[in-house]
């Protein structure tokens, strides 16, 4: 059963998740891909503040398309994160507790989680439609002429996600991986058809 969650997170909430775990995600999310990230860091490197609340902040790596008349946003399916990993441990280190994406992330990222606390999410790709369903309003925070990667404030609803990497460091993408070659392994030793 997945575990209800609300963005901000709180410390306690994400050294709680752990890999594999399946959680409905409510509450104010931001959403930034590569060029508001780059933004973002420069801010930091500067010493400005950042335009929106950084502590506990959950941040979705998405470009949206325009929304229909009467929706709130268009589809609004994950890009790839690695994008991102140039800038997260940055924005960690200033207080971002959660991120979501999807695909793997580099070891530099991976530490900053690990020295922070924050966990990082997968959402389904392919399925940014379903996504959209669980924004219930979006609005525009800046970087506006970034178009569809400007950073906007969403408000969700039971978005869907999985704990792909926790804050130990257990990483889905390989556990996951082991067990089924582990299973396969136990599956063609006892006889049974290996598949290719």
């Amino acid at each position: 059963m997945a575990k209800q969650i609300t963005a901000p997170l709180d410390r306690e909430t994400a050294r709680s998740l752990r890999a594999g775990q399946s959680v409905l995600l409510s509450g104010i999310i931001y959403t930034a891909r590569d060029a508001a990230h780059k933004r973002l860091c420069a801010l930091a490197a500067e010493g400005k503040p950042m335009p929106f609340p950084i502590a506990g902040s959950v941040l979705y790596y998405v470009g949206p398309t325009p929304a229909r008349p009467g929706q709130s946003i268009g589809s609004a399916g994950p890009t790839t994160s690695c994008r991102m990993d140039a800038y997260a441990p940055t924005l960690l280190r200033l207080g971002q507790l959660g991120m979501i994406g999807k695909g793997s992330r580099s070891p530099e990222v991976v530490a900053a989680m690990r020295e922070t606390g924050a966990v990082y999410f997968g959402a389904i790709g392919g399925a940014g439609a379903l996504l959209a369903r669980c924004v219930k309003s979006a609005e525009l925070i800046c970087y506006a002429d970034l178009g569809a990667e400007a950073v906007r404030r969403l408000e969700v609803e039971d978005l869907p996600l999985t704990v792909v990497i926790d804050c130990l460091g257990n990483n889905l993408y390989e556990t996951g991986r082991a067990a089924y070659l582990a299973q396969r392994g136990e599956q063609t030793l006892s006889g049974q058809k290996q598949l290719f």
